[in-house]
C-alpha cells in the first residue's frame, strides 16, 4: 500500500437534532438552581431533547443520511459501519450498527457497536483508521450514532448537575482511505478504572433490575454514588490527563501545541473550556461552544465540525484537535489536518 493510499481522510459529516428545546429557565425551575447558575456556570442556554417516539438509532440513521447527502459516495461503497449509538437505545442486547447499515442501504458493509461514553468518536476514528490501514479491502468506513441519554437525568438530583447539559441528537462521519483532504493524524486515549462505578444508573442491569419500585424511587436515572471520591480524583488528574492525550496525539502527528488552530471539544462547563483554550493558546473564535444544543455525548465532536465550518471558524489549513472524555473515566484526543496535508504532518 503506497503512502497516498495509507492516508485516511474525512469525506463528509452529518448531524440530526430533534426539534424539542429545553431552556435554562426550565432547568432552573425544575432543579431549584438560579437560572444564572444553569446558564453561566453549567453552560446551558438551552438543549435539545427527543420526544418519546424518536429513538436513538433512528436519529443515527437520519444523521448518516445527512452525511451521505453531502458527498458523492453512495452507501453501497461503505465497507464498515462503526455504530456509536449509546446503550440507551431501542432495545437491549441489540447490534445497532447492522440495523443502521441496513436502513441506509449500505448493503456491502459489516457493522459493529462501540461504546466509550463521550470519547467514542475519538476512539472510533482511531479504530477506523487502523482497520483501513491493516486491511486493504476496507476503504470506506461510516461512523454514526444517536444519543438521548437526557432521558436518564433527574434535575432534582443536585449531585449530578454536571450532567444537566445532556440532551439528544446524532452525528455521522464518513472516512475513506486515500482521500486527499481532512486527514486523520495521531490519537491518544487514557482510562482510569478507579472511577468506573462512581457515576451509574443504579437500577439498570443485572445488579439491580429496573423494577417498577426501583423506577419510582428514582433509581433508573444517573446518580453520583461516590461524590467526594470522584470529585477529588477528577480534580487531581482530569486536566493533566486531557493535556497528556492532546500532547501525545500531537506528537504522533508530528506537531506540538503551538500548531493547533482549532479546538473541537465535547461540551463541558464554560470555565473548563476556557482553561483548555488558554492552555492551547487559542481564542474563543478558534473553537465552538454549543451551549444551545446541549451535550450530545460523543456526537459533539462531529457536530462541532459542522458548526465550525458554518461559522467560518474551521478553515483549510487548520490543525484541529478533537478532545473528549467520558464517565468511567476516559480521556482522549485526536488530531485532524483540515484541508490538504501539510509538510511535517504524519499523514501516512
Amino acid at each position: 500500500m503506497s503512502g497516498s493510499e495509507r492516508v485516511v481522510g474525512i469525506v463528509s459529516v452529518g448531524m440530526y437534532l430533534p426539534e424539542r428545546v429545553i431552556t435554562a429557565a426550565e432547568i432552573a425551575a425544575e432543579s431549584g438552581l438560579p437560572e444564572w447558575v444553569v446558564r453561566d456556570k453549567l453552560g446551558i442556554t438551552e438543549k435539545r431533547m427527543a420526544p418519546p417516539d424518536l429513538h436513538p438509532n433512528e436519529m443515527g440513521v437520519l444523521a448518516a443520511k445527512d452525511c451521505l447527502s453531502r458527498c458523492d459516495i453512495p452507501p453501497e461503497e461503505i465497507d464498515l459501519v462503526i455504530c456509536t449509538t449509546e446503550e440507551w437505545r431501542e432495545y437491549l442486547l441489540w447490534t445497532s450498527g447492522i440495523d443502521l447499515a441496513y436502513q441506509i442501504g449500505a448493503t456491502r458493509a459489516w457493522g459493529m457497536d462501540i461504546h466509550m461514553r463521550c470519547c467514542t468518536t475519538v476512539a472510533a476514528m482511531k479504530i477506523a483508521k487502523d482497520i483501513m490501514r491493516s486491511d486493504p479491502e476496507i476503504r470506506t468506513v461510516l461512523i454514526a450514532g444517536g444519543y438521548r441519554i437526557g432521558d436518564l437525568i433527574n434535575f432534582k438530583n443536585l449531585r449530578t448537575t454536571f450532567l444537566f447539559n445532556i440532551g439528544a441528537g446524532a452525528g455521522a462521519m464518513l472516512l475513506r482511505r486515500g482521500w486527499p483532504r481532512n486527514h486523520v493524524l495521531g490519537s491518544h486515549l487514557i482510562t482510569d478504572g478507579s472511577m468506573s462505578r462512581d457515576v451509574i444508573v443504579p437500577a439498570s442491569g443485572t445488579v439491580q433490575f429496573p423494577t417498577d419500585e426501583a423506577v419510582a424511587q428514582g433509581l433508573f436515572t444517573f446518580d453520583l454514588v461516590a461524590e467526594e471520591k470522584m470529585k477529588a480524583r477528577l480534580n487531581e488528574v482530569s486536566m493533566d490527563n486531557w493535556m497528556r492525550c492532546v500532547d501525545e496525539a500531537l506528537r504522533k502527528s508530528g506537531r506540538t501545541r503551538e500548531d493547533v488552530s482549532f479546538l473541537n471539544m465535547v461540551l463541558i462547563k464554560p470555565s473548563g473550556y476556557r482553561d483548555m483554550l488558554g492552555r492551547l493558546g487559542l481564542t474563543e473564535d478558534q473553537g465552538v461552544y454549543n451551549d444551545r444544543y446541549g451535550h450530545i455525548g460523543e456526537q459533539d465532536t462531529i457536530i462541532n465540525i459542522i458548526e465550525g465550518l458554518k461559522l467560518g471558524r474551521l478553515k483549510d489549513g487548520d490543525l484541529m484537535v478533537m478532545v473528549g472524555a467520558g464517565i468511567g473515566y476516559v480521556w482522549g484526543a485526536g488530531v485532524v489536518r483540515w484541508g490538504p496535508c501539510q509538510e511535517g504532518d504524519r499523514c501516512d
